[in-house]
């Protein structure tokens, strides 16, 4: 029995609520979830959760939008009614694919100074504006146009007061500092008036041209340089919305003050967060699966079904002493169409051996399905297909039946009910108990490194 704590559980997965309740030995705490006619999301909480550390648990899997959306808004009741510490645990962690610009990974955009452009497409990644270096002239970045003229008219105004300070009659007197001489208190006076006479000829000028019925804004505006007229770079392109880091700071200003979540697909995400973050792993269950339920897993290769995934194969293939192989895509897809279409290789050996695809997350499927048909064609004599999210949206249930896999073995992150009836290769995992001890520690101030040590 933990005391002093309160599990809310989301509508997302309740069956992973009522598992992780049961292992810690406390009834999930009463809150009504329910929607209004328009469409907005209701939330209250029945209990008191004053002083109470608070684990919100929800998924992302099945309706995103609405499932983000009433974990904000369950976090900002528990902020409101003055809850201690409050913790989202988030199996599956909504919008992790979108954290940084999607289908192209080539970053900032390219830019170039005036008169550099390169229509060769050589392009470079040094910075522009550069810093400029101890006595180097600066450069000139964006400053273009009248502020361009401005900068160089205060710099030729500062050149002849450093040389010599003109008078009234326009005659240049020398400047005696450098001879260790000072200059005058009469010089500066005479500067100063001189800068005043200027300045009221100039108000002069522009009251007169009133008087005669001229505009002053015209005539000011007709002396004026116009800035030159905006030309995008030929390198430039276009920014995509990062959704991924935008989901990070909805979570922490609704007060959210901690977060567990499992196999984030982007494991820098973390650094987005200004609040700790604890990545969990599947491969301890994925690994157990293969030595208990694979038989003569020895012979058998791990294999990643992309090179993005390459260490996590490696990180389970090193653990139990197996051989690794990796599906590459030869050519780099341009478009998202072409992505579907890349022609894929393989890099290693699995004639008359049993393979096994080890991925993050499965989605619509296509990846690891035309993974098992290549490696039906190089002779496996089966495919088995370990996938820690199993979100499977789309046809991708009807894609596996038709597909070369034996078996795909997924954990229960997201809700497996309606999968399970409707694909008889599916095997689902717990991955509760892990969430709840991670709970439990969190809860007593313990360490959870030993959840991170899987030798």
């Amino acid at each position: 029995m933990v005391r002093n704590i309160v599990v809310l559980g989301g509508s997302s997965h309740p069956q992973l609520t009522e598992t992780i309740c049961n292992h810690l030995g406390i009834p999930p705490a009463k809150m009504i979830l329910g929607k209004f006619a328009v469409g907005e999301t209701r939330v209250e909480i029945i209990e008191s959760v004053r002083g109470k550390d608070v684990f919100i648990i929800q998924s992302g899997g099945g309706k995103v939008n609405d499932h983000l959306m009433e974990l904000l808004i369950t976090v900002s009741a528990c902020r409101t009614a003055s809850a201690k510490r409050i913790t989202a645990v988030l199996p599956l962690f909504p919008y992790s694919r979108q954290s940084d610009i999607p289908y192209n990974k080539v970053g900032a955009p390219l830019a170039k100074l005036p008169g550099q452009v390169n229509r060769s497409g050589n392009y470079t990644f040094d910075s522009r504006p550069q810093t400029p270096y101890p006595g180097q002239q600066e450069s000139l970045g964006l400053n273009t146009g009248a502020d361009a003229l401005h900068n160089q008219l205060g710099r030729l105004k500062m050149d002849d007061r450093r040389n010599g300070v003109s008078n009234p009659n326009g005659q240049a007197k020398p400047n005696n500092a450098s001879d260790g001489i000072h200059p005058r208190r009469s010089d500066t006076l005479d500067s100063a008036k001189s800068d005043r006479s200027d300045y009221s000829a100039g108000h002069e000028r522009v009251a007169s041209s009133s008087a005669n019925g001229i505009d002053s804004n015209t005539s000011i505006s007709r002396n004026t340089t116009k800035p030159p007229q905006f030309q995008p770079q030929p390198g430039y392109k276009q920014w995509v919305a990062q959704a991924g880091t935008l989901v990070a700071d909805l979570l922490t200003c609704a007060g959210t003050d901690h977060v567990i979540t499992m196999d984030l697909h982007d494991p820098q995400y973390q650094g987005f967060f200004d609040i700790p973050v604890d990545n969990l792993y599947g491969r301890h269950l994925l690994r157990k699966y293969i030595q208990y339920s694979i038989p003569n897993y020895q012979q058998a290769v791990i294999v990643s079904p992309d090179a993005g995934g390459a260490k996590r194969a490696t990180a389970i293939a090193d653990a139990l002493g197996m051989p690794f192989a990796l599906i590459h895509k030869e050519r780099r897809p341009t478009q998202i169409s072409d992505r579907q279409n890349a022609t894929m290789m393989l890099v290693g050996d699995v004639a008359d051996r049993t393979a096994i695809l080890i991925d993050d997350l499965a989605d619509t499927s296509n990846t690891i399905t035309r993974a098992a048909k290549l490696l039906k064609k190089e002779g496996a004599t089966k495919v088995y297909a370990l996938v820690t999210h199993g979100i499977l949206s789309g046809d991708a249930i009807d894609r596996i039946n038709a597909s070369a896999l034996d078996k795909v073995v997924v954990t229960n992150s997201v809700d497996q009910t309606d999968h399970l009836k409707r694909c008889p290769k599916l095997e689902v995992l717990e991955v509760g108990n892990v969430f709840a001890e991670a709970i439990r520690r969190v809860h007593h101030g313990e360490s959870i490194s030993v959840l991170f040590d899987y030798n």
